[in-house]
């Protein structure tokens, strides 16, 4: 049986779909990390399902980088979630490999359980390393999504325009509308 993804943004860098594992909906937050189905929902929509089981040991290792990369992305250079986050990446490395069709790279894992929240941890890295001001969470005061603003003048402020930048017109609309 598969179970499609109930997360209302889906298909940012597999870093930031890890924390967008956990959403408000109607002012409850919710989260698809609660047990191992909800983990090979997330998997599939990253296209690690075939790379990493979706067991009881890999969730808590995931859930342990979700909570250190959220700890980084609330306290940028912060040592303690700087800390969290290179625990993490010690659990697996890049080997360079040569294959017919020439150079590449291949992540390896003592413990393959720890593969999912590495490669997440990995690819915040890369985004670190590419544009670390276009990591962004949502501006609406209630949303709790991250993304990465790939818009041409870096100015997106909204995990979605139709939901979050929806609200927050029409609540400026019904300000003005009230008054008058």
């Amino acid at each position: 049986m598969t179970v499609s993804d109930p997360r209302p943004l889906t298909g940012e860098p597999v870093s930031l779909d890890l924390l967008n594992t956990r959403w408000n909906e109607d002012g409850t937050r919710q989260d698809l990390l609660t047990d191992t189905d909800g983990l090979a929902v997330w998997l599939a929509a990253n296209g690690l399902d075939g790379r990493f089981a979706a067991d009881a040991t890999t969730l808590r290792h995931t859930l342990a980088a979700r909570d250190a990369l959220a700890g980084l992305v609330d306290r940028p250079g912060g040592p303690a979630a700087v800390a969290r986050v290179d625990a993490v990446l010690g659990h697996g490395r890049i080997r360079a490999t040569l294959t017919p069709e020439g150079p590449g790279e291949e992540a390896e894992f003592e413990d393959a359980t720890w593969g999912p929240g590495w490669t997440a941890a990995r690819d915040y890295l890369d985004l670190l390393r590419t544009a670390p001001d276009r990591i962004r969470a949502c501006a609406h005061e209630a949303c709790v999504l991250h993304f990465f603003d790939t818009s041409r003048n870096g100015t997106r402020r909204w995990c979605s325009m139709a939901i979050c930048g929806n609200r927050a017109k029409a609540s400026r609309h019904y300000a003005r509308t009230k008054d008058n």
